[in-house]
């Protein structure tokens, strides 16, 4: 929701508005809208050889509702580019913005708190808890942020990704395509204002990863959250409506 001044409204239909106040009124409404913001982002690690530079002077903006992919080969950065975004990795230098907060700032304690209430993850290889069932693991995140009717709001979720006769099943009992339905669930139970999806088709079969790939953009769209997708697929990262692509840790 974008909020409205009103007296710039006033202004600029009287026709009083100054050129200095709609660039301060436009500046702010821009502030507004930016829902994630990298700034001069470098990664290096230590390895044997010296230094290693996994991600170099990385600068993009996102907006909120954005849907955004970021592609290349493997090794060009892109899910340490993505790690970083989330707070779930800190950079060597520069800063990152999410949802209000430069969590480049914050201890982990901090990143996790911004996480568990505002961000959702979808991982290649699913991370799901093998000793819980569907059902738990979608009602972890809900119950770790203390959220009340965790299960109704888990059965809900299931049911959207088309689950809801596999509940009570565990993840050894379901196959590739149903295990990332419930990793979706999960990530969306809590309406995040942002999703993360790490190559989410990477370990799927072409038929399911064509219905994993429509569910994620559809339930995306039915929440208007802002998506952030790393792939090495170019048809799915088209339907994305902005792309970045990385080369040897650089935006080109």
């Amino acid at each position: 929701m974008v909020l409205v001044d009103v007296s710039i409204v006033s202004a600029e239909f009287t026709g009083t508005i100054t050129d200095s106040k709609m660039a301060e009124f436009t500046k702010r409404q821009i502030v507004k809208e930016l829902i994630l913001e990298v700034k001069n982002i470098t990664k290096e690690v230590n390895s044997p050889e010296g230094a290693l530079t996994i991600v170099k002077d990385v600068n993009l903006s996102i907006e909120s509702g954005e849907l955004v992919s970021l592609v290349g080969p493997s090794g060009s950065g892109k899910t340490t580019l993505l790690a970083i975004m989330a707070g779930l990795d800190l950079p060597s230098t520069g800063s990152v913005s999410l949802l209000g907060s430069e969590i480049t700032l914050l201890d982990e304690d901090q990143r996790a708190q911004i996480r568990g209430l505002d961000v959702g993850f979808v991982f290649q290889s699913f991370h799901l808890m093998p000793k819980l069932s569907a059902l738990d693991n979608v009602m972890l995140p809900l119950e770790i942020s203390g959220i009340d009717d965790a299960q109704s709001k888990a059965e809900e979720a299931l049911l959207s990704v088309g689950l809801e006769k596999r509940v009570h099943h565990f993840p050894t009992q379901l196959s590739g395509g149903e295990k990332q339905r419930v990793a979706i669930a999960r990530a969306m139970v809590n309406k995040p204002k942002i999703l993360f999806a790490d190559e989410p088709t990477g370990n799927l079969d072409t038929k399911s990863s064509s219905a994993i790939t429509d569910l994620l953009f559809s339930v995306n769209d039915l929440l208007e959250t802002t998506l952030v997708l790393v792939t090495h697929d170019l048809a799915l990262a088209e339907k994305c409506s902005k792309v970045y692509e990385l080369s040897e840790g650089e935006l080109l």
